[in-house]
């Protein structure tokens, strides 16, 4: 089984999906990256869009000028690349699996938009400092997909974000907030005859790296993955 993963732009980052994904020994996991050795999705079976930077605001009706903006600038090649392996997994029928900019890039491929900042108040909640996740409670939505895997309306998990979902793209719904409302996890509104699709803002890839004690807001998130990798 060959699960196609985007790059995060870090090694080390990348290597946490890496070691989060390989559940079994059948599992290959392969980079997809702009102009890599594995440019496509050609021979997966499913697709992980990974973390990273922002997205560039131009392909959500953004602006350049907001608080935190990325020092270096943004990636557009990265950005259309994932946007095309996504629209190629849908075409096919694959699995996805989106993590942190992964959730905010499926809602802006289906027309949604992004807070380009939380705000000093939800970057105290959500972002990262130095390095070192944050921690904070959600609360699913009873009735979701996301509810159904992790068998639990309420959790704590890792946060390492400044942005998030504004306007809530086309053909999806909310499965998840934190505390202070802010989005974070979505799926298919309408799932039937669709692939499997979910979206969490959250880093399940590096939870048992902070030691955090919920593990079915990681390792069932993955389970039911693969389940469905096979099932297909």
């Amino acid at each position: 089984m060959r699960i196609g993963l985007t790059y995060t732009g870090t090694d080390w980052k990348h290597e946490n999906y890496v070691r989060w994904m390989r559940a079994d020994e059948d599992i290959e996991v392969v980079r997809l990256e702009a102009g890599g050795a594995a440019s496509g999705l050609a021979g997966c079976d499913a697709l992980v869009l990974s973390g990273g930077v922002d997205i560039a605001p131009e392909f959500y009706g953004g602006t350049a000028g907001y608080a935190h903006a990325p020092s270096e600038g943004w990636q557009q090649e990265r950005d259309l690349f994932e946007m095309s392996v996504l629209e190629t997994a849908w075409e096919q029928g694959l699995p996805v699996l989106g993590v942190c900019r992964g959730l905010q890039l499926i809602n802006v491929v289906l027309r949604g938009s992004l807070v380009q900042d939380l705000g000093v108040t939800g970057d105290r909640v959500h972002e990262a400092e130095a390095g070192v996740d944050k921690q904070h409670g959600v609360v699913m939505d009873g009735g979701t997909l996301l509810a159904g895997i992790v068998g639990a309306d309420r959790g704590v998990v890792n946060s390492a974000h400044h942005q998030g979902i504004d306007r809530v793209g086309e053909g999806l719904r909310v499965n998840c907030r934190a505390e202070d409302g802010t989005i974070e996890g979505i799926e298919w509104a309408e799932p039937a005859g669709r692939p499997f699709m979910l979206g969490v803002q959250w880093h399940p890839e590096r939870m048992y790296v902070n030691g955090l004690p919920a593990v079915f807001l990681y390792r069932e998130i993955r389970d039911r993955f693969i389940r469905e990798v096979r099932e297909r």
